[in-house]
C-alpha cells in the first residue's frame, strides 16, 4: 500500500471531484453528505478510546463513500489488531472509483444496497462506524418504507414510524450484523431525540443495546458543508443494558473535549420527551403547569402544495383576469414583514406592500368552467403542467382546493435563526382578514380566551406582548435546531411552552379552566 498520507490526499480530492459531478439536488435524493476527514479521525480516535485492545477489529461500514472512516481506522488502530474490513456503497459513482482507490488493502467493498444485504452468520462486526444516506421520508415511496420496516422488525423488533428517515433504518438494520458485545458509532441528525419518528429508535437504543454515550455538537458548528443538519454521534455496544444503567451525554466542543458533560440515568432518558434538552442551557418548558395548548389551539398554515401556482399578486389576479371572490388574502413569508403588527384597510386586507392572495375555490370543476371561465382556463394549465399530479394536490378532491383556515390574531414564525439583536421566533399580532402558508403557526384562542378577547380588543394586544417577551432560550428549547442555528418550531413544541405570563393577564382564566 502506498504511505497512507498520500491515499488520504488522493481520497479527499477523489470526493471533492465526484461530488462536483453530481448536482446537489442528485445528492440530496441519495443523502450522500461526506464526512470531514476530522471529524472521522475524532471518530476513530475515540472509538479505539472505549475498544479493548485485545479485541480483534473487524470492522463494519454500511455507507462507506470514499472511505473516510476507513482511512482513519488505519490511522487509528494497529494494523495488528485489524482483521477485517468490510463496505457497502450503493452508488457505482462513487463505489467504483472507491475500490480502485483502495485496491491494494484488505477492504471488502460491495457495492450494492446495503439495506438489501444478507447479514453474515459468524465474524460478524466487533466495531461498525458509520454516517448513514440522510435521506428524508418523502424520497421513499410507499413500497421501499414498508420493505424496510420489514427489515427493521425482523432485525432489531423495532415497529418504525413511515416518518423515519433512511438513517434510522440503517442504524436499525445494523443491529443483526453486529457481534455481541461490539461497539457501533453512529454520525446522525441530532433531530431523532426530539421528533416523534424517532421515540421507535430510542427504545431501541435503551433496551435493545447498552447505550453509552451522545454527543450533540454545537448547531452553530456546523459538521457538513454541504447539509444543513445538527449532528450527534450516537455510541453504543451490542448487549444488554446493565440495572441502573447511566449514559454519557455530551454537548458542544469535541468527543474528546466537550462543553457540557452529563450522565443521566436511563429512567429519566425514557421519561423525557426531548432528549436535546438534557444538555441544553436553557430549562425545558414545565410539565406541571398550564401551558399555551391550554389556552389555544396551534396549527400550522395552509401548505398549498405549489405557492407558485396558488398564491398570486394583485396584478397577477387582475392580468389573468381571475374572480377575485375566489381568493383569501394571505400573509408573505416573514421576511417580507417589516413589522410584527399588521394592520388592515377597509376591507380587512393587510396593509402591506407585498400583497398576496390565495387561490381558495373547491366549487366542483363543471361550475367554475360554467360560472368562471377565466379560472377554468388558469386551472387547465395547472394540469397542463402536471400540479394535480403534485403530492398535496393529489390527495385533495378537487385537485386545487386548499385547508380551511380562518384568520388568526396571533401567530408565530415557523422557523428562524438567532442572530446578534434578533430573535428566532417571531410573534404576530394580525388585525387583518389574512390567513397565512405553512411558514408560520397560527394560534387561535379556546372559547373562553375568544371571548375575552372579544369584549376587549387591547387584550390581545397585551398577549402579542408578553408572548414576544417570551425568553428566546425557552423557544429554542422546546422547538429543534438544524445545523448553521437554523431553528423551527412545531404546533405542539409551542403549545408546551409554560403559560403563566398570559395566564396572568386573564382574570377569571383560571376558574374557567
Amino acid at each position: 500500500m502506498s504511505d497512507l498520507s498520500t491515499v488520504e490526499a488522493n481520497r479527499i480530492e477523489m470526493q471533492s471531484r465526484l461530488d462536483l459531478a453530481k448536482s446537489q439536488a442528485e445528492r440530496n435524493k441519495l443523502g450522500q453528505f461526506a464526512t470531514p476527514p476530522d471529524l472521522a479521525a475524532d471518530i476513530l480516535d475515540y472509538a479505539r478510546s472505549l475498544f479493548s485492545p485485545e479485541t480483534p477489529v473487524r470492522f463494519l461500514d454500511p455507507a462507506i463513500g470514499t472511505g473516510a472512516f476507513y482511512a482513519a481506522l488505519l490511522r487509528a488502530f494497529p494494523a495488528s489488531q485489524i482483521a477485517e474490513v468490510v463496505g457497502y456503497e450503493i452508488d457505482p459513482h462513487y463505489g467504483q472509483q472507491t475500490a480502485a482507490l483502495w485496491s491494494d488493502t484488505p477492504l471488502r467493498l460491495h457495492i450494492t444496497d446495503f439495506t438489501q444485504a444478507s447479514s453474515p452468520d459468524a465474524h460478524k462486526a466487533t466495531l461498525l462506524i458509520c454516517n448513514p444516506p440522510y435521506v428524508r421520508h418523502h424520497h421513499l415511496d410507499s413500497a421501499e418504507k414498508q420493505r424496510l420496516q420489514a427489515q427493521v422488525w425482523r432485525a432489531a423488533g423495532v415497529r418504525l414510524s413511515g416518518l423515519a428517515g433512511l438513517y434510522c433504518y440503517f442504524l436499525c438494520i445494523a443491529h443483526e450484523w453486529m457481534a455481541d458485545g461490539g461497539l457501533a458509532g453512529w454520525l446522525i441528525p441530532s433531530e431523532f431525540m426530539d421528533v416523534n419518528y424517532g421515540e421507535a429508535v430510542k427504545e431501541y437504543l435503551l433496551s435493545a443495546v447498552t447505550l453509552l454515550h451522545i454527543h450533540r455538537f454545537d448547531p452553530d458548528d456546523v459538521q457538513f458543508d454541504d447539509a444543513l443538519v445538527s449532528s450527534a454521534v450516537v455510541w453504543l455496544r451490542n448487549e444488554a443494558p446493565p440495572p441502573d444503567h447511566t449514559v454519557k451525554f455530551t454537548y458542544g466542543g469535541t468527543l474528546a473535549q466537550p462543553r457540557i458533560t452529563r450522565h443521566i440515568p436511563v429512567s429519566r432518558l425514557r421519561a423525557a420527551r426531548k432528549w436535546t434538552q438534557l444538555t441544553s442551557d436553557s430549562a425545558p418548558a414545565s410539565q406541571t403547569h398550564l401551558r399555551l395548548t391550554d389556552l389555544f389551539t396551534i396549527k400550522r398554515g395552509v401548505a398549498t402544495g405549489t405557492n407558485k401556482f396558488f398564491i398570486l399578486t394583485p396584478a397577477q389576479i387582475d392580468a389573468l383576469q381571475l374572480p377575485m371572490e375566489c381568493f383569501t388574502p394571505i400573509l408573505p413569508s416573514p421576511r417580507y414583514l417589516n413589522a410584527d403588527e399588521i394592520h388592515a384597510d377597509d376591507q380587512g386586507n393587510p396593509i402591506l406592500d407585498r400583497k398576496l392572495f390565495l387561490l381558495t375555490c373547491d366549487l366542483p370543476p363543471d361550475t367554475i368552467e360554467a360560472r368562471y371561465p377565466t379560472l377554468w382556463g388558469y386551472l387547465q394549465s395547472g394540469v397542463a403542467a402536471g400540479i394535480h399530479e403534485r403530492y398535496l394536490c393529489r390527495h385533495r378532491t378537487p385537485w386545487y382546493a386548499q385547508e380551511s383556515r380562518l384568520p388568526a390574531r396571533l401567530l408565530c414564525t415557523y422557523m428562524g435563526r438567532r442572530t446578534e439583536g434578533s430573535k428566532p421566533f417571531r410573534f404576530i399580532l394580525n388585525r387583518s382578514k389574512a390567513i397565512a402558508a405553512n411558514v408560520y403557526l397560527m394560534l387561535y384562542p379556546k372559547p373562553f380566551i375568544a371571548g375575552l378577547l372579544d369584549d376587549d380588543p387591547a387584550l390581545a394586544r397585551s398577549i402579542w406582548e408578553t408572548l414576544n417577551a417570551i425568553d428566546p432560550e425557552m423557544l429554542t428549547g422546546n422547538g429543534r435546531t438544524y445545523g448553521g442555528g437554523l431553528h423551527k418550531m412545531e404546533p405542539g413544541e409551542l403549545g408546551n411552552i409554560p403559560a403563566g405570563d398570559v395566564l396572568a393577564l386573564l382574570p377569571h382564566a383560571v376558574l374557567l379552566i
